[in-house]
Protein backbone atom coordinates (compact mmCIF):
# COMPACT_ATOMS: atom_id res chain seq x y z
CA UNK A 1 0.00 0.00 0.00
CA UNK A 2 3.03 2.53 1.06
CA UNK A 3 4.42 1.72 -2.41
CA UNK A 4 1.30 2.79 -4.30
CA UNK A 5 1.03 5.90 -2.12
CA UNK A 6 4.75 6.84 -2.76
CA UNK A 7 3.82 6.14 -6.86
CA UNK A 8 0.72 8.26 -7.10
CA UNK A 9 2.59 10.85 -5.13
CA UNK A 10 5.53 10.87 -7.79
CA UNK A 11 2.96 10.97 -10.68
CA UNK A 12 1.21 13.64 -9.67
CA UNK A 13 4.01 15.84 -9.08
CA UNK A 14 5.34 14.71 -11.88
CA UNK A 15 2.66 15.34 -14.26
CA UNK A 16 2.40 19.54 -14.30
CA UNK A 17 6.01 19.17 -15.63
CA UNK A 18 5.42 17.02 -18.65
CA UNK A 19 2.10 19.09 -19.35
CA UNK A 20 2.81 20.48 -22.91
CA UNK A 21 3.21 24.81 -22.68
CA UNK A 22 1.85 26.40 -25.13
CA UNK A 23 3.33 30.15 -26.32
CA UNK A 24 2.38 32.82 -28.71
CA UNK A 25 5.30 34.52 -30.73
CA UNK A 26 5.06 38.13 -30.06
CA UNK A 27 6.51 39.20 -33.63
CA UNK A 28 6.87 37.79 -37.26
CA UNK A 29 10.27 35.07 -36.45
CA UNK A 30 11.53 32.85 -38.17
CA UNK A 31 11.93 29.23 -37.15
CA UNK A 32 15.55 28.03 -37.52
CA UNK A 33 16.98 24.15 -37.70
CA UNK A 34 19.47 24.37 -35.42
CA UNK A 35 19.51 26.96 -32.37
CA UNK A 36 22.07 29.61 -34.13
CA UNK A 37 21.02 32.39 -35.79
CA UNK A 38 23.41 31.40 -38.86
CA UNK A 39 21.79 28.06 -39.35
CA UNK A 40 18.75 27.43 -42.26
CA UNK A 41 15.44 28.74 -42.19
CA UNK A 42 12.70 26.20 -41.88
CA UNK A 43 9.73 28.11 -41.66
CA UNK A 44 8.44 31.76 -40.76
CA UNK A 45 5.60 32.23 -38.07
CA UNK A 46 3.71 35.67 -37.72
CA UNK A 47 2.73 37.84 -34.97
CA UNK A 48 0.34 35.67 -32.71
CA UNK A 49 1.24 32.55 -33.91
CA UNK A 50 0.57 29.64 -31.38
CA UNK A 51 3.51 27.81 -30.68
CA UNK A 52 4.12 24.32 -28.80
CA UNK A 53 6.86 24.44 -26.53
CA UNK A 54 9.18 20.92 -27.11
CA UNK A 55 12.43 22.04 -24.97
CA UNK A 56 14.92 24.90 -24.64
CA UNK A 57 18.43 25.01 -25.13
CA UNK A 58 20.14 28.59 -23.69
CA UNK A 59 18.15 31.39 -25.67
CA UNK A 60 16.46 29.00 -27.70
CA UNK A 61 13.08 27.04 -27.34
CA UNK A 62 12.52 24.02 -29.60
CA UNK A 63 9.08 24.20 -30.84
CA UNK A 64 6.23 22.78 -32.92
CA UNK A 65 3.51 24.69 -35.21
CA UNK A 66 1.40 23.10 -37.46
CA UNK A 67 3.61 20.95 -39.34
CA UNK A 68 6.56 23.51 -38.69
CA UNK A 69 9.43 22.52 -36.17
CA UNK A 70 12.73 24.02 -35.55
CA UNK A 71 13.82 26.79 -33.01
CA UNK A 72 13.33 29.79 -32.33
CA UNK A 73 14.50 32.91 -30.18
CA UNK A 74 13.55 32.57 -26.28
CA UNK A 75 12.73 36.53 -26.36
CA UNK A 76 10.04 35.77 -29.57
CA UNK A 77 7.77 34.46 -27.75
CA UNK A 78 5.04 35.48 -25.22
CA UNK A 79 4.35 31.89 -22.47
CA UNK A 80 0.88 31.27 -21.60
CA UNK A 81 2.33 29.29 -18.78
CA UNK A 82 0.61 25.41 -17.39
CA UNK A 83 0.58 26.16 -13.75
CA UNK A 84 -1.43 28.67 -11.58
CA UNK A 85 -0.22 31.68 -11.04
CA UNK A 86 -0.22 31.54 -6.94
CA UNK A 87 0.64 28.76 -4.70
CA UNK A 88 2.71 26.51 -6.50
CA UNK A 89 4.35 23.59 -4.74
CA UNK A 90 6.91 20.77 -5.60
CA UNK A 91 8.15 20.14 -8.71
CA UNK A 92 6.06 22.74 -10.65
CA UNK A 93 7.48 25.17 -8.24
CA UNK A 94 11.43 24.32 -9.02
CA UNK A 95 10.01 24.77 -12.55
CA UNK A 96 8.71 28.05 -12.23
CA UNK A 97 12.13 29.70 -11.08
CA UNK A 98 11.74 32.37 -13.71
CA UNK A 99 8.28 33.85 -12.55
CA UNK A 100 7.71 36.85 -10.89
CA UNK A 101 5.00 39.08 -10.31
CA UNK A 102 1.53 39.36 -11.15
CA UNK A 103 2.07 39.27 -14.88
CA UNK A 104 2.98 35.54 -14.92
CA UNK A 105 6.76 34.26 -16.16
CA UNK A 106 9.99 36.30 -17.01
CA UNK A 107 12.71 35.28 -18.40
CA UNK A 108 16.43 36.75 -18.04
CA UNK A 109 18.71 35.43 -20.27
CA UNK A 110 22.96 35.91 -19.84
CA UNK A 111 26.07 34.90 -21.70
CA UNK A 112 27.61 32.32 -19.28
CA UNK A 113 31.46 33.16 -18.41
CA UNK A 114 34.20 30.59 -19.20
CA UNK A 115 35.65 29.01 -16.32
CA UNK A 116 39.18 28.60 -15.89
CA UNK A 117 39.28 24.68 -16.86
CA UNK A 118 37.76 25.87 -20.20
CA UNK A 119 40.52 28.33 -20.63
CA UNK A 120 42.91 25.80 -20.22
CA UNK A 121 41.27 22.99 -22.18
CA UNK A 122 40.86 26.05 -25.20
CA UNK A 123 42.09 24.87 -28.85
CA UNK A 124 41.87 26.58 -31.80
CA UNK A 125 39.07 26.77 -34.59
CA UNK A 126 40.47 27.36 -38.15
CA UNK A 127 37.24 28.36 -39.68
CA UNK A 128 36.18 30.75 -37.19
CA UNK A 129 39.42 32.23 -37.35
CA UNK A 130 38.73 32.78 -40.99
CA UNK A 131 34.91 33.22 -40.61
CA UNK A 132 35.68 36.15 -37.81
CA UNK A 133 38.36 37.74 -40.77
CA UNK A 134 35.84 38.33 -43.27
CA UNK A 135 34.06 40.99 -40.62
CA UNK A 136 37.61 42.87 -41.20
CA UNK A 137 37.58 46.42 -42.46
CA UNK A 138 40.63 47.24 -44.67
CA UNK A 139 42.03 50.88 -44.63
CA UNK A 140 40.16 51.96 -47.88
CA UNK A 141 36.21 50.70 -46.45
CA UNK A 142 37.02 52.55 -42.57
CA UNK A 143 37.96 55.52 -44.49
CA UNK A 144 34.91 55.83 -46.64
CA UNK A 145 33.38 54.81 -43.33
CA UNK A 146 34.79 57.55 -41.50
CA UNK A 147 33.70 60.46 -44.55
CA UNK A 148 30.01 58.65 -44.79
CA UNK A 149 29.21 59.22 -41.13
CA UNK A 150 31.07 62.68 -41.09
CA UNK A 151 33.67 61.60 -38.42
CA UNK A 152 36.56 63.86 -37.73
CA UNK A 153 40.26 62.68 -37.11
CA UNK A 154 41.49 63.02 -33.56
CA UNK A 155 45.44 62.77 -32.89
CA UNK A 156 46.02 60.76 -29.99
CA UNK A 157 49.20 60.53 -27.54
CA UNK A 158 50.32 57.19 -26.55
CA UNK A 159 49.43 56.25 -23.11
CA UNK A 160 53.00 56.05 -20.84
CA UNK A 161 54.00 52.51 -20.30
CA UNK A 162 52.69 50.93 -16.79
CA UNK A 163 54.00 52.00 -14.17
CA UNK A 164 55.64 55.19 -15.81
CA UNK A 165 53.35 58.12 -14.82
Amino acid sequence: MRYLYTLFLCASLAAPACAEQIAYTVRSTEIKQQPFSDAPTVAKLGENASVNILSRQGGWVNISSGQARGWIKMLSLRYTGTASKQGDTGLQSLINVGRSGSSGITVATGVRGLSEEDLKNAKPNPRELEKLQTFAANKTDAAKFASDANLKTQRLDYLPASGNP
